[in-house]
């Protein structure tokens, strides 16, 4: 536990309460009372008030179209399951701009539906609201669906026998057996939404903006440390709380259930009503997760001659100080460096975490590592600048400050994947191995590794995407003259002219495309232990 309890310490801990302190604290005293101050004024309510109103709405709708899916995922077997899994696992892994883009491409200016029938619908909740459910519709059907495939299917087929109507039995026996993995992915899909930034600062114009957003504004363009600390506070308190009831109930959905082998519930679908069921996914699918890609690639190509591509070549003095294309290579080359951090960050954490002699504390470090998917990235970014500028860690003009700040994201993912895996290692394997003279780097090389090996290249692919696409914290620490893909992209959008534009499209599908490679490596890598976020 050393180096992960270092590592967040130093890197996020350390960092966060930099930039609480510089905006709280006037002339060595603190002021508390401006939490008053700022929380009163009507547009930080107004932003409170939308943050949350959103993240509700959202998670409803998300739930709502995502829950026939993961039915269809548990139940039915048809031709092309696994790949349209992984179609569907796509959109969350892009980055949160590349998503902002392709549905920019779908409902703004020029896009699909401006240019049919004449509608626009970015700067309106509705954009924000389809672009958080093409981002969460996974969680739902990945952590549902997963947890549905396991449930005896001949519970509810006793209570049909019973005289249980189809819809009484799913909602007697089926139903309470999902409540904790629902709670769980809404919890999930809330705090994700909660804590929204790309998307909303995309199609959120200046009419509309989340607690993220207000962050950054505040501290960005306001120069208010002040009120950004403030809302870091109130973003803070709210994640936690989130994290507690998030953990609450996953140690619900670890209770006792009778589950069996996935592979033996589902079954061809019989009957209209099943395939009707089927046809209704499908047709979501196509819409709200295939259609906005499409249009991306789309609107990526409108120039002649592969124009849009044939640009990103080009340095123009004034958006970049380099070639736009050179973002690919620097994000790649970032993605990896974190990568390999969060592994080590990760893997080392896990391993603690899944020794039966862990105590209270540090299994109490296990919720920790989840909030740095939840404070603001942003104050992540910033605070980086403001704790990170005197020796001995003065990082500020060092190429490793991104990749930190990326692996900070990426690590969780690396714990959650891993965590299982080595919870169910036999710890009479490593006994025997060590009786037998192994040292507890051999057992861990000879007994634990062979087993968890896939789960680790999992892990690592998840880190790798996630990191590919992180904005929050990266947008500030990235330097003019080595942006990455997001931060590219989000200049690129915030530029007038169709260049600007068309070159945006062209990068986000670059984005999209190394990502999607990068899940279907992980699909193909994928065990039933390690197949859920």
């Amino acid at each position: 536990m050393a180096l992960p309890v270092a590592f967040f310490a130093v890197f996020f801990a350390w960092p966060v309460a930099a930039i609480v302190a510089r905006g709280l604290k006037a002339d060595g005293a603190w002021q508390f009372g401006r939490i008053a101050d700022v929380v009163t004024q009507p547009d930080i309510r107004h932003v409170l008030w939308f943050t949350t109103w959103q993240a509700l709405a959202s998670t409803a709708l998300t739930l709502l179209l995502a829950l026939p899916a993961a039915h269809v995922f548990a139940r039915l077997d048809f031709p092309g399951k696994q790949l349209l899994r992984a179609v569907v696992t796509v959109p969350f892994v892009l980055p949160t701009v590349v998503v902002g883009s392709a549905f920019l491409a779908l409902v703004g200016r020029g896009g699909l539906l401006d240019e049919l029938w004449g509608v626009r619908l970015d700067t309106t909740v509705w954009a924000i609201l389809l672009a958080h459910v093409f981002f969460n519709y996974a969680v739902v059907v990945r952590t549902v669906g997963g947890l549905w495939a396991q449930l005896d299917p001949r519970q509810e087929e006793a209570a049909r026998m019973l005289g249980a109507s189809p819809l009484k039995a799913w909602r007697k026996v089926t139903l309470p057996a999902l409540a904790p993995a629902v709670a769980a992915a809404a919890l999930m899909v809330f705090l994700f939404t909660f804590t929204s930034f790309g998307v909303v600062q995309i199609l959120g114009g200046p009419t509309f903006s989340t607690l993220e957003v207000e962050i950054y504004r505040q501290t960005s363009e306001i120069f208010d440390l002040s009120s950004a600390a403030v809302l870091t506070l109130v973003q803070f308190v709210a994640v936690g709380a989130i994290l507690v009831v998030h953990a609450w109930t996953v140690r619900r959905r670890e209770t006792a259930l009778r589950l069996v082998d996935p592979r033996t519930t589902a079954r061809r679908p019989r009957g209209a009503g099943q395939w009707a069921l089927l046809a209704g996914v499908l047709a979501t699918i196509a819409l709200l997760l295939v259609l906005p890609l499409t249009v991306l690639v789309r609107r990526s190509l409108d120039a002649p001659g592969l124009g849009y591509y044939r640009a990103l070549a080009h340095a123009d003095g004034g958006t970049f100080l380099v070639a736009p294309v050179h973002a690919v290579w620097t994000s790649l080359e970032y993605a990896v460096a974190a990568t390999a951090i969060a592994v080590v960050i990760g893997g080392l954490a896990a391993a603690a975490l899944a020794r039966r002699d862990a105590g209270r504390l540090v299994r109490g470090f296990d919720a920790l590592l989840m909030l740095p998917l939840g404070v603001s990235a942003v104050t992540v970014g910033f605070g980086f600048l403001i704790a990170l500028d005197k020796p001995p860690l003065d990082l500020r003009q060092s190429w490793i400050l991104v990749p930190l700040a990326q692996a900070l994201v990426g690590a969780p993912f690396v714990v959650r994947t891993m965590l299982p895996v080595l919870r169910a290692v036999d710890a009479r394997l490593r006994e025997a191995a060590a009786v037998l003279g192994a040292s507890p780097w051999r057992v861990w090389r000879e007994v634990d590794l062979p087993m968890v090996r896939r789960a680790l290249l999992v892990a690592a692919g998840f880190a790798f995407a996630v990191s590919l696409g992180e904005f929050g914290a990266t947008v500030f620490i990235a330097r003019p003259d080595n942006p990455t893909l997001p931060v590219a992209v989000a200049r690129l959008l915030s530029r007038p002219g169709d260049l600007n534009y068309g070159q945006a499209m062209a990068l986000s599908t670059i984005l999209m495309v190394v990502c999607a490679v990068a899940l279907l490596i992980l699909e193909r890598l994928r065990t039933d232990r390690t197949g859920e976020f």
